[in-house]
């Protein structure tokens, strides 16, 4: 089954490629959700952002840690388009479907490299909105696009432009299993890091 990607949540640490993306969705009309230095990126390059705290009707709490945890973004990710139940509560409570995901994670592994990098600096870049909007979105994957990597870009705009501005399923599985191997390593490098003598 081929998805329409109507409304995209993009917020990545890593903005190679951005521009090109972004600007591809937005040529087809497809409306762009995004927080901070992703949402002030975006806007740089000319272009039309909804802010995260808008679109839920949330602020941002606690310097940024709360944000992205917000049952109008995971409701969004996670219901099923096809469940007559699901569609009634969705629009009961104001959750409108979010088609594409697009996140890469706080550079935890790149900070913790670095010699100077404190415990609390460390632990301040451990990402955790992330990684469940990733997931969510993964579980979703018969209607959920999600991607991980700039490397993927390309991809999936040459997907939608011979499939006029959908995704297939065979490629949202496929990135949702990159998706849940990118969470799950992200992990693997915390504890990791955290089991190890400091």
């Amino acid at each position: 089954m081929n998805v329409k990607i109507k409304r995209a949540l993009i917020s990545v640490s890593n903005k190679k490629g951005l521009g090109e993306l972004a600007k591809y969705l937005a040529g087809l009309g497809v409306e762009l959700i995004s927080t901070g230095g992703t949402a002030n990126a975006l806007r740089a390059s000319g272009l039309e952002v909804t802010d995260l705290s808008r679109h839920t009707g949330f602020p941002e709490l606690l310097g940024g840690r709360v944000k992205t945890l917000h049952p109008i973004i995971h409701g969004g990710l996670l219901y099923l388009r096809n469940d007559p139940g699901h569609i009634a509560q969705a629009h009961d409570h104001g959750m409108l479907p979010i088609d594409l995901v697009v996140v890469n994670l706080y550079p935890f592994v790149e900070t913790v490299a670095k010699p100077e990098t404190t415990f609390a600096t460390a632990i301040e870049n451990i990402d955790i909105g992330g990684p469940s909007m990733l997931r969510s979105g993964a579980k979703n994957h018969e209607s959920v696009t999600v991607l991980t990597s700039p490397a993927q870009y390309k991809e999936i705009i040459g997907e939608m432009r011979t499939l006029d501005g959908c995704t297939s399923i065979t490629t949202r599985l496929k990135l949702a299993g990159a998706a849940f191997r990118h969470t799950a390593l992200y992990d693997l490098a915390i504890a990791d890091y955290l089991e190890s003598p400091k």
